[in-house]
């Protein structure tokens, strides 16, 4: 069980050890680094600004389109590559390069398409197809006019999907507002799809999203701080808030939880910062890194 920073009760012998050697700090955004507001607080990019003017670098990794995380990487001052789509897309912005794309198979996302269309659920589910950093739709749904506005980016509705799919698809995202249905669905899609086949799981309880098998945050964490930077896993710092944090949260020589986590994903972690509302970031960067 991990030591919550809201418990001081906790078992000591959980306690992470201070005196690391940490020289990367990787940041998940919405829950962690982002509220309701959608925007990052003062205080958080201080306590940033602070670790950098330390020597040690700070990087993204967000299931976000690039396009849609490329202001907060910016707001950072971040110099590193920014991994998107969960590790599916890795994007250099200073020079423009591509570094890594994992795409979903052409006959897999024909699959997932065909299930998620099934009528029983089809009128429920906005299906969300993510092709060289542009999204297209069935439709402009409810769910996904609010994606569009947190998000900032543009949906191009197109009708029939599969006209697209022919592309390579970066990450399919179905999303419902019935948390029950997507449990169902991803439970479901698990137990046809081997992890060697496709990577499943949710960023926040309503959306279920689908990329490549070796695309998550955890691999991405790992290729640029081992293959990019010459690091190793405990020269490494990642905080998260949700089931695709788990990855980069087990691979960290220190990986923090939101206190807003899910239970399992605290549950993983080596310590949990205080939730998003009360700027946990910040309080895990002062203790372990200033």
């Amino acid at each position: 069980m991990s030591l919550s920073s809201t418990n001081p009760s906790s078992d000591n012998n959980h306690q992470p050890k201070t005196d690391n050697n940490i020289r990367l700090l990787v940041l998940d955004i919405d829950g962690t680094i982002a509220g309701h507001s959608n925007n990052i607080n003062q205080s958080v990019k201080d306590a940033i600004a602070a670790v950098q003017a330390k020597g040690i670098q700070v990087a993204i990794a967000t299931g976000r389109m690039y396009r849609s995380a490329l202001r907060f990487h910016q707001e950072i001052g971040s110099t590193l590559p920014l991994m998107a789509y969960q590790g599916a897309w890795i994007q250099d912005p200073n020079t423009g390069e591509v570094l890594r794309h994992w795409s979903v198979s052409r006959e897999i996302s024909h699959q997932l398409l065909d299930y998620f269309e099934q009528p029983e659920w089809r009128s429920l589910l906005s299906i969300h197809c993510y092709i060289n950093d542009q999204l297209y739709v069935r439709e402009i749904s409810k769910a996904t006019k609010f994606y569009a506005k947190r998000s900032n980016i543009k949906p191009i509705p197109v009708g029939d999907l599969r006209q697209v799919l022919e592309k390579e698809t970066t990450k399919v995202l179905a999303l419902c507002d019935d948390v029950q249905l997507v449990q169902r669905l991803l439970s479901d899609l698990r137990r046809q799809y081997t992890p060697a086949q496709l990577y499943l799981t949710t960023s926040v309880d309503t959306f279920l999203e689908a990329t490549n098998p070796v695309a998550n945050k955890g691999k991405a964490v790992a290729y640029l701080a081992e293959t990019i930077l010459g690091l190793q896993r405990d020269n490494v710092m990642t905080i998260g808030d949700n089931f695709n944090d788990i990855e980069m949260i087990q691979y960290a020589g220190l990986g923090v939880a939101m206190g807003n986590a899910p239970e399992p994903v605290q549950a993983i972690a080596d310590w949990v910062a205080p939730s998003i509302d009360f700027d946990g970031v910040v309080t895990a960067i002062e203790k372990f890194l200033l």
